[in-house]
C-alpha cells in the first residue's frame, strides 16, 4: 500500500477532511509528520507521495514529480508563518533569531526577506517552535522567533501570556505580497519518480476530490480546528478562508520568482517544474 504524507497543522484539514471523514477512499496508509519530517521522509524515500516543503522540491527535483492544481498558498496574509519580535525588524541587525526546526520554506524565505527586502543580517538559530514549546518561549535568549502552524495562529491569537513578550509581529506572507506583488507557495504535493504513475494518479485525483469537499465545508473544518487548537472558531475559518489549495498560473510565477531569487543570491539552485502527467 502506498505511503502518503500529511502534516497534522489545521492547514491541511481542507485537504484531507473528506479522507479523514471516509467520503473520499484514498486506499493508502497516511504518514503524520511536521514539514521537515517529512521532507526527510521523502527524501529517504519512506513515502511515495506527500505535502513537501516548496523547498524540499527545488532541493530534489530530479526525485520528485509534482502534483498538479495542489498546493499550500496564500496571496496576501498566510497568518501562519509569523516573525514575533520584540522590536522592529530594522533593529535585528546581529540579533538573535529563533527559526523553527519545522520548516525550510519559511526559514528560507525569512532568510531572503533579511537580507534582501529590509537590509539586516540577524544571527539565525534553530529552536522548537511547536504548540507545545510556547510555554518555554520565555526561557531562551533571543529578539526574535520564527513559528509556523497552529502555533504561530496561537501565539497571534493574543489569548495567551507568551504572545504579550512580542509587541511586533510579522506575516511573511504579506511581506512576501509587499516585495513582490505575488502568491507565495508554502508547499506542494510530490509523488516519487519512482512510485508507478496509475498509483500516484490515483492518489492525486483523490486528493483533489478531498480537498474539493474540504474548501466547501470551510465552517465544519473551522470548528474542528478550534477544537484541536483552542483557537476561535472565527479566526479559524477566517485563516482557512484566506489560504488558496490551487496550483494555478499565478501561484506557479510566484513560486518561480521565489526559486529565482534564492537561485539569485546563491541560496539555493533553481530547478525546472515538473508535473505528473497522465501522458
Amino acid at each position: 500500500m502506498l505511503r502518503v504524507g500529511r502534516i497534522p497543522y489545521i492547514n491541511t484539514y481542507p485537504v484531507y477532511g473528506a479522507v479523514d471523514r471516509g467520503i473520499v477512499s484514498l486506499d493508502a496508509t497516511l504518514v503524520n509528520g511536521v514539514p521537515s519530517a517529512l521532507n526527510a521522509q521523502m527524501a529517504a524515500g519512506a513515502l511515495n507521495v506527500s505535502v513537501v516543503s516548496a523547498v524540499e522540491y527545488a532541493a530534489h527535483a530530479d526525485r520528485y514529480l509534482l502534483l498538479p492544481d495542489l498546493a499550500i498558498t496564500c496571496d496576501g496574509p498566510v497568518r501562519s508563518v509569523m516573525l514575533f519580535s520584540k522590536r522592529p525588524v530594522a533593529e535585528l541587525d546581529g540579533a538573535t533569531v529563533l527559526v523553527s526546526r519545522s520548516s525550510m520554506t519559511s526559514v528560507q524565505l525569512l532568510s531572503l526577506l533579511f537580507s534582501e527586502r529590509w537590509g539586516v543580517t540577524p544571527r539565525l538559530v534553530a529552536a522548537d517552535a511547536e504548540s507545545a514549546d510556547i510555554k518555554n518561549f520565555g526561557r531562551e535568549p533571543h529578539d526574535a522567533r520564527l513559528v509556523i502552524g497552529d502555533a504561530a495562529l496561537l501565539l497571534s491569537s493574543g489569548t495567551n501570556e507568551a504572545a504579550r513578550a512580542y509587541p511586533h509581529q510579522v506575516d511573511l506572507g504579506l511581506a512576501w505580497k509587499e516585495w513582490t506583488g505575488l502568491p507565495f507557495v508554502f508547499a506542494v504535493w510530490v509523488a516519487q519518480r519512482s512510485t508507478p504513475v496509475e498509483d500516484a494518479l490515483r492518489v492525486h485525483s483523490r486528493l483533489i476530490a478531498s480537498r474539493d469537499w474540504g474548501i466547501a465545508h470551510l465552517p465544519s473544518l473551522a470548528a474542528q480546528a478550534a477544537l484541536a487548537t483552542g483557537v476561535a472558531r472565527a479566526t479559524c475559518e477566517t485563516y482557512l478562508s484566506g489560504l488558496d489549495y490551487r496550483l494555478s498560473l499565478p501561484h506557479l510565477r510566484g513560486l518561480t520568482e521565489f526559486y529565482r531569487r534564492l537561485d539569485a543570491t546563491g541560496r539555493l539552485q533553481a530547478q525546472p517544474l515538473v508535473f505528473l502527467s497522465a501522458a
